[in-house]
């Protein structure tokens, strides 16, 4: 029997650093919103679309990615951005999370009628309206629920993937795919610096998303040292489909703060570098550097294991590497509708497949609101974070658990 009762881990402060607002709608809502925009899904059902769309298992990364065609769809307008950040909020709410990073690529949603500053603004509007309602409610020794936004550029793109995207790859019809993405990537990160310097909406990070394999992040360089100069936090999806290569540059070109998914870090047998002469202290050497810097990793267990085949069980996952190395990390839902899963869901998962007890367990829900992007100033961090161990060890005494 688990030390850890379901109601405690409802209960407790959590966060969710990595959670793709296109990849977390409410089944039902994309339906509803399919039949408003006539826009004509898979199925007309929940059970059709589970069946057809949102799989318990993939074939791999790529096949996984392939779910986000539809509800892309439903999310080309204000009206669509707007009602799914607000119910996302809200279903985070009601299971104990108190804060969210809501990350999407906002390009993806961008057209001649939805401007950057539109796309980010719907999604800040819902986000934004489901905070007050839900703090308005909160005793006043409870944490406050808060939130971010991290945009994402894409590692890989076509002219199908949106307006914006055709746009841009026929305005540059003469230049290399390579040299389209960078171009992208660039674009954004100057919008998502000038939006928040010239707004209040909570912008906080940037991302890179997409196909790992054979995108590296070398292509981004460019607009990551943007943002660094400019003083935004800095998350990349590495490790999730290629090895500690990709890892390695997330870190040392693109100046991560953290890592998405990271499950690949310990797999010496996926460096295919030709100038990596011995690959296990080249692994050694990146978990040390990692550790020492309390670099963050956002682990998402079920995505992972729909992700990826080599991966059979849960237990089999790196986190147990991790854990044993002393990282910093946070669990993570990835996507809702996709992996069918919660907060509450991928922490329970943890718990009962790893050895975690009750200190490193709370450094782990600590770690969540420490090494978040928050919005607001320094000193108003510190002083919710004291709030969250206040409140989360009074949890701990509430329910036995120590």
């Amino acid at each position: 029997m688990s030390r850890y009762s379901q109601e405690f881990i409802r209960a407790i402060p959590k966060t969710d650093l990595h959670v793709h607002l296109d990849g977390s709608l409410r089944l039902g809502s994309l339906l509803e919103m399919a039949r408003e925009r006539r826009v004509k899904l898979p199925s007309q059902t929940e059970e059709g679309l589970d069946e057809l769309v949102f799989k318990s298992s993939y074939a791999n990364l790529n096949e996984y990615l392939e779910c986000f065609t539809w509800t892309l769809k439903v999310l080309q307008d204000a009206e669509g951005l707007e009602r799914s950040a607000y119910e996302l909020a809200k279903d985070n709410q009601a299971e104990g999370v108190r804060y969210l990073e809501v990350r999407f690529a906002p390009q993806l949603h961008m057209s001649s009628q939805l401007s950057f500053d539109a796309v980010v603004g719907a999604v800040d509007r819902g986000l934004r309206r489901a905070r007050d309602e839900a703090n308005r409610a909160l005793p006043a020794d409870e944490p406050a629920f808060d939130y971010g936004i991290i945009v994402c550029a894409m590692r890989s793109f076509t002219a199908e993937f949106s307006d914006y995207y055709h746009n841009l790859c026929r305005v540059l019809s003469y230049s290399s795919q390579a040299e389209i993405i960078r171009a992208a990537s660039l674009e954004l990160a100057r919008a998502a610096v000038q939006l928040r310097k010239e707004s209040n909406l909570q912008v906080v990070g940037f991302d890179l998303a997409g196909a790992e394999h054979g995108f590296p992040a070398s292509a981004h360089e460019e607009s990551y040292e943007y943002v660094h100069r400019n003083f935004m936090k800095k998350t990349v999806h590495a490790g999730e489909a290629y090895g500690p290569e990709s890892i390695f540059q997330a870190i040392a070109k693109l100046h991560a703060d953290r890592i998405g998914h990271g499950l690949h870090m310990f797999d010496a047998e996926m460096i295919y570098s030709g100038s990596v002469q011995d690959k296990r202290a080249y692994v050694e050497n990146l978990v040390n550097y990692i550790a020492e810097n309390r670099t963050t990793i956002e682990v998402c267990l079920t995505s992972n294991l729909q992700t990826s085949p080599s991966l059979r069980s849960v237990s089999d996952h790196s986190v147990r590497e991790m854990l044993r190395n002393k990282l910093s990390l946070t669990f993570c839902t990835d996507n809702r509708l996709v992996s069918h899963t919660t907060v509450s869901r991928e922490l329970s998962l943890a718990l009962e497949n790893f050895s975690i007890p009750p200190d490193a367990l709370k450094d782990i829900i600590i770690y969540g609101f420490k090494r978040s992007f928050y919005y607001h100033p320094y000193a108003m961090k510190r002083k919710w974070v004291r709030q969250v161990i206040d409140y989360y060890e009074r949890l701990e005494r509430t329910y036995g658990v120590a």
